[in-house]
Formats: structure tokens, C-alpha cells, sequence
């Protein structure tokens, strides 16, 4: 309704009514309109903020009990992600290393990565946008990092059992056992330049010589295949086993023998019975071991069941030029 006064007129000296003017009136109601809004708008935030609905109250503490979580699980995982690390560092200092194998690379492992954001997606939420790109980041990097490590201890686990094989197969004892040979030391040959027994004369001898009496056991140094086993001219009796990774042994003038061509053996296998078969002056084993197609001294392989004093006696004593049992 638009308002009318009366003022007085002092020409005519009477009263006369006076209009408002329609904008004014608008522009008094729009006032009012909205002096009104704003108010209910102030009323409502202070009833919302100190007066909170059954609902709202409900969810605020969902929305604590979600944070006070959130950072349990926050710690939880930076626990796991250091077990993980540890693992690593583990695997790398002692399994890899002692077998052998390249360490993963701490960049690799780390994973870290550069070019396109793959939570830009995330961030573009303004409240959480951040926090949840971090926790995405950190989820992805602790997955690939568990999966990279159950690929090394699959690495492991294989060369783990190469090295099984092989460290049962390369030739680590004496083809003899400790108790059966006599260990008077001026009776053994060893390796390399030696007195002829028929010939008088020096000439390579290759492979070492235990001084055992007629029927003593022989034993497999090493896991392998008999690749020979029969007579050989100048060796007698004997048999071959190739052990693999470059590996052969023979084990020469045997006065009978156990095995046969093809048969696998492991360590220890009875290959045969100590003789005086080919070349030979007396009763022994003539026992050689070949590396990668050369010719090696075995006395570098024969370890086993001799106190340390005892393998140097060994040793220096097979490399007395003395005369030999054989050729």
C-alpha cells in the first residue's frame, strides 16, 4: 500500500494530502524483503550451529568417529609400510646377497614416478580432495611394493634351489671316507709333477692318490651322472660322474664297480670297490676332478671330516714331489 501524508500548506493555509511516489514505495518494501531474508538466513545458521538436528548431531559423530579411524589406520599402515621396508632391506643384505643375486634397487622399490597426476581426479575435490589422494598414493605405492617383493622371494625361492642342486652336486668330500684310508701322510700323491713308478721319470699326475686297501669302499663326492663306468686303458676300472656346473670327478682302478653308465647318484653313493686295475703298483684310488673341461687339483675339494691342521697337512703333503701310485 503506498503512504499518504498531509502536509501543511502555508499558502493556503490548510492541509493537503501527499502520495509517495510508487519507486519509493518498492524500494521500501524490497528493503524490507530483504532485511527479513537476511535475518531468518542469521537465525537458521545460529539455530543450525547451537541448536543442531537429532540427524546433524548423528552425523557429526559419524564424521569423528571417521577421523579418530582414519588416523588409527593412518598409523597401522605407516607400521606395515615400514614392515615391508624391512623386508626389503632384509632381502637384499642377507637372502640376495648370500645367494648371490642383484639387490632390487631401492628407486625401483621405492617407485617413485613422474609425468601425469593419476589422482588429479582426487584433488579436484576442494574439503578432502587432498587427504584422499594422499591415502590412494600411499595404498598404491605399499601394493606395488608388496607385489614387487613377492616376485623377489619367487626369485629367491628358484635360485634358492639351483643353489640346493648345485651346492649337492659340485664334489665337497673325499671319495674315500675319513675312517677307511690310511692317513699316513709320506704315502699320499697329490697333483702335479710326480715320480713315474714304472717309468722313473717326472710326469704330470692329475689327480691325487689315497692309499687304501684292496675292497675299501668308494664314495660319490658329489650328486651326478655316471657318464663312464668300465675299463679305460692306463686307468683300470673307473668311473666318471658329471655333476653338472662344469663339474666331472673320476674315480680310477677300482677292483670292481657298483654302478652303471646313465645311473644318477647322490653324494655319498657306493660307486665302486678300491683295486689295483690298469696302471697301477699297488692298491689305492686315483681320484681326479675336472672343472669346466681343465683338469684340476682335488685336494681343493676334499674338506670334509679333517680339522684344519689336518687339510693343510693334506695339502702340503700332496705337493711333495714323491712318486705316484699310477700314471
Amino acid at each position: 500500500m503506498r503512504r499518504e501524508k498531509f502536509v501543511f500548506n502555508q499558502r493556503t493555509l490548510q492541509y493537503e494530502r501527499v502520495v509517495e511516489p510508487l519507486s519509493f514505495t518498492l524500494l521500501r518494501t524490497f528493503g524490507f524483503l530483504c532485511a527479513a531474508i537476511l535475518t531468518g538466513l542469521l537465525f537458521m545458521a545460529a539455530v543450525h550451529r547451537y541448536f543442531p538436528s537429532p540427524s546433524e548431531r548423528m552425523l557429526k559423530q559419524e564424521l569423528e568417529i571417521a577421523r579418530t579411524e582414519n588416523e588409527a589406520l593412518s598409523q597401522q599402515f605407516d607400521e606395515l609400510s615400514g614392515v615391508v621396508a624391512h623386508l626389503h632391506e632384509r632381502s637384499n643384505n642377507t637372502v640376495r646377497l648370500a645367494l648371490r643375486m642383484d639387490p632390487v634397487d631401492d628407486d625401483v622399490f621405492g617407485g617413485g614416478k613422474g609425468g601425469h597426476d593419476a589422482y588429479d581426479d582426487l584433488r579436484s575435490f576442494p574439503n578432502v580432495g587432498s587427504h584422499m589422494a594422499a591415502l590412494r598414493e600411499r595404498v598404491d605405492r605399499l601394493r606395488y611394493q608388496v607385489d614387487l617383493q613377492s616376485r623377489s622371494i619367487d626369485e629367491v625361492a628358484d635360485a634358492a634351489l639351483q643353489k640346493e642342486d648345485m651346492l649337492a652336486s659340485i664334489p665337497s668330500i673325499k671319495p674315500i671316507r675319513s675312517d677307511r684310508f690310511v692317513k699316513r701322510l709320506e704315502n699320499l700323491s697329490g697333483f702335479g709333477f710326480r715320480i713315474h713308478p714304472i717309468l722313473g721319470v717326472n710326469k704330470m699326475h692329475y689327480g691325487i692318490d689315497f692309499n687304501c686297501a684292496k675292497g675299501t669302499e668308494i664314495q660319490a663326492s658329489g650328486r651326478g651322472t655316471v657318464v663312464s663306468a668300465g675299463e679305460v686303458s692306463g686307468y683300470g676300472k673307473s668311473v666318471v660322474i658329471d655333476h653338472g656346473y662344469g663339474f666331472k670327478s673320476r674315480y680310477a682302478h677300482m677292483s670292481s664297480i657298483k654302478v652303471k653308465k646313465g645311473q644318477r647318484v647322490n653324494r655319498g653313493h657306493l660307486l665302486g670297490l678300491v683295486g689295483s686295475t690298469g696302471q697301477s703298483t699297488g692298491d689305492h684310488l686315483h681320484y681326479e676332478i675336472e672343472k669346466d673341461g681343465e683338469k684340476v687339483d682335488p685336494i681343493q675339494y676334499c674338506y670334509d671330516g679333517l680339522s684344519t691342521e689336518e687339510y693343510q697337512e693334506l695339502v702340503a703333503a700332496s705337493r711333495e714331489i714323491n712318486m705316484s701310485f699310477d700314471e
